[in-house]
Parts: structure tokens; C-alpha cells; sequence
């Protein structure tokens, strides 16, 4: 793919701090979109009346977006390049925030969804992007320090999203869904979801202007240019690729499953105890928190202390320990257990996708683009707990939808870390260098 590289001919001898600064940025607008979507459930259900299980349909289309566009993306950048992909990618982006906001104030669900698939859509093409284009932007060496510094403002926006939405949209909600289920007539209880819809209007429209700004900007920014110059000839053939890549694919399903369960599915796991509505918006600020020192923690401990396959292996053992955890108590303190998987789940993605594309040479872009697409994961593990929650004991599901998931990750650091090569070749170090931050 033009523009990828995974040695060093044409990548720059020196970290240009202000071009990291400006994807310290787009990884920041990352984490804040992605989790506007916890709110967006508990928003969505009031304003067009849903159940969970429709209401669930948030998550699910906008990570269904990098399922289908991951590989398309791939193609895109083939035509417009790194620095064009991305411009591209957040004007997308843009018109679908803008799309967003229109359809969602005027109450009208089927093109909300459509918005949102939009939004996921620029989003998967801007990542598809920027997360190898980082990982070479300056020495390889210090490539640790560039994705640690990018992580964090990727979780510090993600746990900021939250708090935002609560106070421009959803302030009041748990008195507004009072008065909506005591409203004498239907057009009474319209008059009251109509202002709440209305509110999402103005943050949407301004949300998409600073989107296509941000575009123009990247578009029009002196980012260096970076060639492909990977060895065609190295790595595994296709027969050996195509097993690890979908060993890979399903490690990052689960993770990604499982991160949008302790943070986007936290405010209706908080509900299902019937904890108020004003505290639950809030419920996926505290996993962010959990995430940010959980990936604090990581970045100190990988490799001084412990392999990243070890790392992982433990991360999921710590998963299935708070899920259990979870299942045992009630109330506030089993909430906390779910908050608390995002410590678990923080280093996981920065693991899982070096380790899956490690070795592939020339398949590495393949590769890389089926892990892209496990993203789907957010979409269904969600949308499983939504419907079976039904009919069977929530906290039983939450248990047998996060325990299977976090023992394949355990299977997949073990395996990955009995694997390792003794002697890595200087491309293949370079390869595992691609971007390890959060999606």
C-alpha cells in the first residue's frame, strides 16, 4: 500500500514531533467518537422509544462499518495516499456528524443509523490510515513512546465523551423519562422526547464543522511523505498467513466484543439493577478511567518487565477474574467490577495486533485489514447480550457472552508467546512496530 513502509529508506531519521502532535489529535477524535456511543444508547431509547435490543443497534451499525469498509479502505488509499486517505476519512466523517444531528432531532431512527454507519465508515478509513502511518513516523525505535503518547489521549478523549454528552444532551434525562412515562396524552409525551431530540441538533452540526476543518487541515498539512519499500519476497507464504490471520481476526472479535461490553453496555448492565439514569450516562467515563491507568500500567511494564504475549495472557486471566467478580455482587460494587475490565482490557488491543501480523511480509497489509474488520466484534457480542438478556438472567449472560471470549485471549497469548521466534529479522521488528493504540 503506498505509503506504508516497514523499513527505512525513506522514513524519517528524526521524530517529527509536530506531525505527532497532530495525530496525538485524530487519535483523540478516535477515542471521543467511539465512545459517544454508550450515551448514544441510553439517548436513542428515550428519543424514538426503543427497546434495549433496537436501542443496541447504535453500537452495532457503527462497528459493522469497519467489517465491511476495512479492505474497501485498503483499495481507497491505493488512489489517494496516506495524507489524502485521512483528509478523506475525517470529511466523511464530518458530513455524517452533521447527518447525525439532523436525522437524530427530528426523531427519525432507520437514517440516524445510517448517519452513524457513516461516521464509522470515514472512521475506519481514517485509522486504516493513520495507525501504520504512525508507527514510521520517526525511528522505529522510539515508535514505543509515539503510540504510548497516542493511547493516552485516546482514552483521556474516550472518557471525557461521556461527561461532554451528559451535560449538553442528556442532563435531566432520568426526571425527563419521569415525566415522559407520567404524560397525560401522547402529544404531551411527544412535546417532551421532541425537546430532548432537539438538543442533539447544534453539538452534531458543530461536531461535523470541526470534522471538516480538522480534514482540511491534514489535507493541506507539510505531513512527510513515507514510500512502501517492504520486501515483496519476505515473510510467510499465503498458506501459512491465512491461519494466523484469522487466529488474529478472532482475537481481536473478542477483544473488541468485550471492550464494548465494559464500556458502551456498562450504563444498560447499571440499569438492569435499577440504579437511576443520571448516574448510569456516566457508567463508561469510569471503564475509560480503569482503561487509562490499565494502559499507564502496560506501557511501564512491556517489555521491561514482562513480554507483551505474557502481558496479555495475564490481562485475560485478570478479565475472567472481574467477570466472575461481577456475577457474584449486586448493585454499585458489581458495576465497579465491569468498570474495572477496562484495566483488563487496555493493553490488549496493543498486543493482540502486532502479534497477529508479526511474520506475514508481503501479507502484512491483508493481514492487518482482516484484524481491522474483527472490529465487528463490538457489533455482535453487544447485540447477543441485548437479546439474550430477555430472557435469561443478565448477569448469567454478561458471564457466559465475556468468560469464552477472554479464554480464547488467553489461548491466543499463550499460543502467540510458545511461537515467538528466537531471533526476529530487522523487517519483521519493524512490522511489529505497526501502531499499537486503541481503536
Amino acid at each position: 500500500m503506498p505509503g506504508i513502509s516497514t523499513t527505512t529508506s525513506q522514513t524519517p531519521q528524526k521524530t517529527p514531533w509536530g506531525a505527532v502532535m497532530l495525530f496525538c489529535l485524530l487519535f483523540a477524535i478516535f477515542g471521543f467518537v467511539t465512545w459517544l456511543n454508550g450515551p448514544l444508547i441510553t439517548f436513542s431509547k428515550l428519543a424514538f422509544s426503543l427497546s434495549d435490543v433496537e436501542a443496541f443497534l447504535v453500537p452495532s451499525v457503527f462497528y459493522l462499518s469497519y467489517f465491511f469498509l476495512a479492505l474497501p479502505s485498503a483499495f481507497i488509499l491505493r488512489k489517494t495516499g496516506m495524507k489524502g486517505g485521512m483528509a478523506l476519512g475525517l470529511l466523511v466523517m464530518a458530513v455524517g456528524a452533521a447527518c447525525f444531528g439532523q436525522f437524530a432531532s427530528m426523531r427519525m431512527f432507520p437514517p440516524t443509523l445510517v448517519s452513524l454507519f457513516l461516521i464509522g465508515a470515514g472512521l475506519s478509513l481514517l485509522q486504516t490510515a493513520s495507525n501504520p502511518y504512525i508507527s514510521v513516523l520517526g525511528p522505529i525505535e522510539s515508535g514505543a513512546q509515539r503510540i504510548a503518547l497516542l493511547g493516552f489521549c485516546n482514552k483521556l478523549a474516550g472518557a471525557a465523551a461521556p461527561l461532554v454528552i451528559g451535560a449538553l444532551i442528556l442532563k435531566g434525562i432520568g426526571e425527563m423519562q419521569a415525566k415522559v412515562d407520567a404524560a397525560a396524552d401522547a402529544a404531551a409525551r411527544e412535546a417532551i422526547l421532541n425537546g430532548l431530540a432537539e438538543r442533539i441538533h447544534m453539538p452534531y452540526l458543530i461536531m461535523g464543522a470541526f470534522l471538516a476543518v480538522i480534514a482540511l487541515f491534514v489535507y493541506k498539512s507539510p505531513l512527510p511523505n513515507i514510500g512502501d519499500d517492504a520486501n515483496p519476497g519476505s515473510g510467510k507464504s499465503l498458506t501459512q498467513a491465512i491461519p494466523q490471520m484469522l487466529f488474529g481476526f478472532l482475537a481481536i472479535f473478542f477483544y473488541v466484543g468485550v471492550e464494548v461490553m465494559a464500556g458502551d453496555a456498562i450504563g444498560t448492565y447499571g440499569r438492569m439493577f435499577d440504579l437511576p439514569v443520571s448516574q448510569t450516562i456516566f457508567f463508561t467515563t469510569f471503564t475509560m478511567v480503569t482503561m487509562l491507568a490499565g494502559y499507564i500500567c502496560g506501557f511501564i511494564a512491556i517489555p521491561r518487565f514482562i513480554s507483551q504475549e505474557r502481558y496479555l495472557a495475564l490481562s485475560a486471566v485478570l478479565g475472567i477474574a472481574l467477570t466472575i467478580g461481577a456475577f457474584l455482587t449486586k448493585g454499585y460494587v458489581s458495576v465497579g467490577f465491569v468498570a474495572a475490565l477496562g484495566f483488563a482490557n487496555a493493553m490488549m488491543w496493543p498486543a493482540i495486533f502486532p502479534l497477529g501480523i508479526r511474520g506475514l511480509g508481503k501479507h502484512t497489509e491483508m493481514g492487518a485489514a482482516l484484524l481491522v474488520m474483527g472490529i465487528i466484534g463490538g457489533a455482535v457480542i453487544p447485540q447477543l447480550f441485548a437479546h439474550l438478556k430477555e430472557t435469561v438472567n443478565f448477569q448469567l449472560v454478561f458471564l457466559a457472552l465475556m468468560v469464552p471470549a477472554y479464554a480464547y485471549i488467553l489461548l491466543f497469548g499463550v499460543l502467540a508467546g510458545s511461537g515467538r521466534p528466537k531471533a526476529e529479522p530487522a523487517a519483521e521488528k519493524a512490522t511489529a512496530g505497526t501502531i499499537a493504540s486503541d481503536f
